[in-house]
C-alpha cells in the first residue's frame, strides 16, 4: 500500500453515501492524486499519508453539491424594496439593479459565493447566470477565475433571457439578447472552460432562465446544441401558480407540456425548483429521468409552496439540493438546505417521511446525479473525487446526541463544516477558510454591493464608465 496524500481517520462515523450507503463507526478515507483511493473501518489497515487528519467526534461525509444558484444576486442580499412580493415581483424590482452586473462584481460575487458555501461542506457548486448586461463583459469566465483561485469544483451555466418586457416577457431590455447571439456564445464558453474529463473542476451547462424569459425557439435551438455539444440543460421550471398561468396563456399548454414540446424532457435536463407539477407531470418527469434542484429556503421566503420531493424521487427522478440566489434564499449554506429539505419533507408527509439520511443523500448523490456526475462525486468510494466534509459533533449544541450520528448532524446545530477539502486539498480548514484573501474580496464586495443597489440606475454602466473590470485591481486572475 503506497503513501495517500490525505488520510481522515477515526471518525465517528463515516457516511460514505456509496452504493451500498455504508456507514463506519471509527472509520477511515484516503485521497490520492485528487481522488479517493481508500475508504475503511477501524479493522482495515489505513495506509501512510503525507498528512493525517483527526476526525474523532466528527461526522464525515461527502462534500455537498449545489445544484442551483445564482452568485451575483449576493450584491442584492436581503434587499428591502424586493421582500414582500412573490416571484414575478420580486424579479422586476432587482432586475434594474442586475442590469449593472459586469466582470468585477461577478469576480466578486462567485468567490464570496463560494466561499460561504464551502464553509457549510459544499464542494461542488453550479451557478445559473442569466443576466448578461450589454456591455458587461465576460461574466461567466469572471466566474470560473473565481472558481479556480478558490480551488472549488463549479459547474457555470451559461444562462439567457431573449424576452424582454416589450415582448411580453418580463426583464428589461437591456439585459435580454438574441437567439444567435445566446447560441453563439453558449457555444464559446463551453468551448473555452467545458473539461468533459474524469475528475474535472469546471464544467459547463447551458441555461435558458425560464419560460416566460425565452421563446419557445431559443429552448428548442439550446437543446439542440446541447445535444450536439455533450452538455447538460438547466431552467427554472414550475415554481409557481403564476408560471402555469403565463404558460397557459402564452403557450397554451401548461409547463411540463411545454418542455416537452421544446425537447427538453430528457436526462440531459435538470430544473429548478418544480413546485408545482400535477401527480401526472411528476409521473412523467420521472419517467424520462429529468433532474430537480429542490430549493426548500428560496421556495419558502417567495411563498412559492412545498415541492413534491418524495414523488419526484419514488417516480425516478434525481433530486439534489440548492440554495437558489442569496437574494431570495438569503443564506448560502447546504446544510441549512438539507435540515430545511428534511424538516419540509416530515411536514408534508408526515415525520418518518424525510429522514436526515434521506437528506444528506439529496446533498450528495442527489445532487451528483443532477450534474451528470454520479459516482464521481457526493460519494466517498475509491475512485470517486477526493471531496469530503468533516463535521464537528460537539460542545453545547450536541450534548446528549450520542445515538445517531446522522440524524444528530441535522437535528442539532446549527453546524458549519470543520474541514471542506475538494481532490485532496483544504478549501475550508477549522472552519476557516484557507484562502488569504478573504478580507480583501469582502470590502470590494461591500463597495460593488453599494453601488448596484444604490448608484442612479439612469448613471453609465460601471464597465463603460471605468473599463476592465475584471482585470482591475486583480494581477492574479488568469
Amino acid at each position: 500500500m503506497g503513501t495517500a496524500d490525505l488520510l481522515v481517520h477515526d471518525a465517528e462515523l463515516l457516511a460514505t453515501v456509496d452504493a451500498g450507503r455504508r456507514e463506519l463507526a471509527g472509520g477511515w478515507v484516503a485521497v490520492t492524486g485528487g481522488v479517493v483511493s481508500g475508504v475503511g473501518g477501524p479493522g482495515d489497515p489505513a495506509p501512510r499519508a503525507a498528512r493525517r487528519v483527526d476526525a474523532r467526534g466528527c461526522l464525515v461525509t461527502p462534500g455537498l453539491v449545489n445544484t442551483h444558484h445564482h452568485l451575483y444576486q449576493n450584491l442584492t442580499r436581503a434587499y428591502a424594496p424586493a421582500l414582500t412580493g412573490g416571484l414575478f415581483d420580486w424579479l422586476v424590482t432587482l432586475y434594474p439593479l442586475w442590469a449593472r452586473l459586469d466582470e468585477e462584481a461577478a469576480f466578486v460575487s462567485a468567490w464570496v459565493g463560494l466561499t460561504e458555501l464551502a464553509l457549510s461542506g459544499c464542494t461542488t457548486s453550479t451557478d445559473h447566470l442569466y443576466v448578461h448586461p450589454r456591455g458587461a463583459g465576460d461574466l461567466v469566465a469572471a466566474e470560473v477565475a473565481a472558481a479556480r483561485d478558490l480551488g472549488v469544483r463549479f459547474h457555470p451555466t451559461r444562462g439567457s433571457m431573449s424576452l424582454s418586457v416589450e415582448d411580453g416577457g418580463l426583464p428589461p431590455a437591456a439585459v435580454v439578447q438574441d437567439d444567435d447571439e445566446i447560441l453563439a456564445e453558449s457555444q464559446r464558453l463551453v468551448a473555452a472552460h467545458h473539461d468533459p474529463s474524469p475528475h474535472a473542476l469546471v464544467r459547463v451547462a447551458l441555461a435558458p432562465c425560464s419560460p416566460f424569459s425565452v421563446s419557445p425557439a431559443l429552448m428548442t435551438r439550446t437543446a439542440e446544441l446541447a445535444e450536439s455539444l455533450d452538455v447538460r440543460l438547466h431552467t427554472h421550471l414550475a415554481e409557481t401558480r403564476d408560471e402555469d398561468a403565463f404558460c397557459l396563456a402564452t403557450f397554451g399548454r401548461r409547463p411540463v407540456d411545454h418542455l416537452a414540446d421544446v425537447g427538453w424532457l430528457g436526462e440531459r435536463v435538470w430544473l429548478a425548483h418544480a413546485v408545482w407539477p400535477s401527480a401526472d407531470e411528476v409521473t412523467r418527469l420521472g419517467a424520462a429521468r429529468v433532474g430537480v434542484a429542490h430549493c426548500p429556503s428560496s421556495n419558502m421566503v417567495l411563498g412559492s409552496g412545498l415541492a413534491p420531493v418524495a414523488e419526484l424521487r419514488a417516480a425516478g427522478s434525481p433530486v439534489g439540493l440548492g440554495v437558489d440566489g442569496s437574494s431570495s434564499a438569503d443564506a448560502a449554506s447546504l446544510w441549512l438546505e438539507a435540515r430545511t429539505a428534511m424538516l419540509q419533507g416530515k411536514l408534508r408527509h408526515g415525520a418518518a417521511a424525510m429522514s436526515a439520511r434521506d437528506a444528506l443523500e439529496m446533498a450528495t448523490r442527489g445532487g451528483a446525479a443532477c450534474l451528470g456526475r454520479a459516482g464521481e462525486i457526493g460519494e466517498l468510494s475509491v475512485g470517486a473525487c477526493g471531496d469530503l466534509a468533516v463535521w464537528p459533533l460537539d460542545g453545547v449544541r450536541f450534548a446528549g446526541a450520542l445515538s445517531d450520528p446522522v440524524e444528530a448532524w441535522l437535528r442539532c446545530g446549527p453546524v458549519a463544516a470543520r474541514h471542506t477539502v475538494v481532490a485532496g486539498r483544504f478549501v475550508v480548514e477549522d472552519g476557516v477558510p484557507v484562502h488569504p484573501g478573504l478580507a480583501e474580496q469582502l470590502a470590494v464586495h461591500r463597495r460593488v454591493a453599494a453601488g448596484m443597489q444604490f448608484e442612479d440606475p439612469a448613471a453609465p454602466h460601471r464597465s463603460q464608465a471605468r473599463g476592465g473590470p475584471l482585470q482591475r485591481g486583480r494581477t492574479d486572475v488568469p
